[in-house]
C-alpha cells in the first residue's frame, strides 16, 4: 500500500545539543569491519582516518515524499529484506551484506560504544530519541511530542523501504561501571541520489552525493565523545557505500560550537540560507562539504578480530 506524507515543512529546533568537544579526544579508535573486499570503489578503499563533530546536530527533517512503502517496511536483515518482494539487483545485495556485517567499535575514556545499522525492532526506541531531542530544543509541549513521534516514526518507516541507498545508524554505550548498552545516538546517511529525501532542507545540496542528517546523542550522554565517533563512523561506511567521495551535511549558523568542530572535520561552507529564510520561521543553515580521502588500502585504520565480542 502507497503511502504519501506531504506536510512540507521541517522540524528545525533553535537550540540543540550542548555536549561538544573543542578538540578532538585523544581516545584509540577501533574499527570492526567484516573480512571482505568493499564492493563499490573501482581500484581503493576509502576508510576515514580521523574526523570530528559536534553533537550539536542538524536535525531538519523533511515529512515531503512520495516513495512507495508497505506496512512492515525493509527488514532488519538481508534474507528478511528478499522475502520483503522487493526486487533487488546484485549490487544491492552486495550492498545489503555489507550494511548487515558493518560494526563500529570505540574505546571511550568512559566506556565504549558501538554503531551499526538500525533494526526493524528498533524504530521506535529510535523514534523515541529523535522526538525527545526535538522536544527539549522546540520546547513542545506533551500533546505535540506525541505527535512529533507519530511523524518521525512515519518518516523512518518509509526511508527503510530505500535501503540500501539509505540507512540509519544507531549507537550504543556502556559506561565503565554498567552491565547493559543503551541506545545513545543515531544518524541518517544517503548514499546516492535514490536515497536522497524527496525535500531536503536548504541551501539544497546535492542529490547524488552522500549527506549525513539527523545526528543526535541521548543528553545523559554528551560530552563523552560519542557524536564524534557516530560521524566517524558515518563517513567510513559512507566510503564503502557510495562512488562520490564528496560528502554534504547542514549546520545552522547560530550553532558556533558545532560550526568550529564540522571546520575541525575538514568541512567548508559551500552555500548559506537567505536571511528570508526567517519567513519560513527556520533558522539559517549552512550548508557544508567534505571531499573524503582516497587510500591505498584499509591499513591505515585498525581492523579488529571478527571473533572479538561486538553486540549484535
Amino acid at each position: 500500500m502507497a503511502r504519501t506524507i506531504s506536510l512540507s515543512f521541517s522540524l528545525d529546533p533553535q537550540s540543540h545539543h550542548h555536549h561538544h568537544h573543542h578538540h578532538p579526544p585523544p581516545y584509540s579508535t577501533t574499527l570492526y569491519k567484516p573480512h571482505q573486499t568493499p564492493f563499490l570503489a573501482p581500484k581503493h578503499t576509502n576508510p576515514l582516518l580521523a574526523s570530528n563533530k559536534s553533537s550539536r546536530y542538524n536535525l531538519t527533517l523533511s515529512f515531503s515524499s512520495s516513495h512507495p512503502s508497505s506496512p512492515t517496511s525493509s527488514s532488519s536483515t538481508l534474507q528478511d529484506s528478499v522475502r520483503s518482494g522487493r526486487f533487488f539487483t546484485a549490487e544491492e545485495l552486495k550492498k545489503l551484506q555489507f550494511l548487515e556485517n558493518f560494526r563500529y567499535y570505540q574505546e571511550l575514556r568512559s566506556g565504549s560504544m558501538w554503531v551499526r545499522v538500525m533494526k526493524e525492532n528498533e524504530i521506535d526506541m529510535t523514534v523515541g530519541l529523535l522526538s525527545e531531542s526535538f522536544a527539549e530544543s522546540m520546547l513542545l509541549p506533551m500533546a505535540y511530542v506525541n505527535l512529533l513521534g507519530f511523524l518521525v516514526k512515519q518518516y523512518l518507516i518509509e526511508r527503510r523501504t530505500l535501503i540500501p541507498h539509505t540507512v540509519t545508524l544507531i549507537g550504543f554505550y556502556r559506561g565503565e561501571d554498567e552491565g547493559d548498552e543503551e541506545l545513545a545516538a543515531t544518524a541518517e546517511l544517503c548514499f546516492n541520489k535514490r536515497g536522497a529525501n524527496a525535500s531536503p532542507p536548504t541551501p539544497t545540496p546535492p542529490k547524488e552525493s552522500p549527506y549525513i542528517c539527523n545526528m543526535t546523542v541521548k543528553k545523559p550522554l554528551r560530552r563523552k565523545g560519542i557524536g564524534w565517533h557516530l560521524l566517524k563512523a558515518s563517513e567510513e561506511l559512507i566510503s564503502h557505500m557510495s562512488y562520490s567521495r564528496d560528502v554534504f551535511l547542514h549546520c545552522r549558523m547560530i550553532d558556533a560550537v558545532p560550526f568550529n568542530m564540522y571546520i575541525k572535520a575538514g568541512y567548508g561552507i559551500v552555500k548559506t540560507d537567505s536571511i528570508l529564510i526567517w519567513l519560513t520561521l527556520q533558522r539559517r543553515k549552512h550548508l557544508m562539504w567534505k571531499k573524503l580521502p582516497m587510500l591505498d588500502s584499509p591499513s591505515e585504520s585498525d581492523v579488529s578480530d571478527p571473533t572479538d565480542k561486538i553486540p549484535s
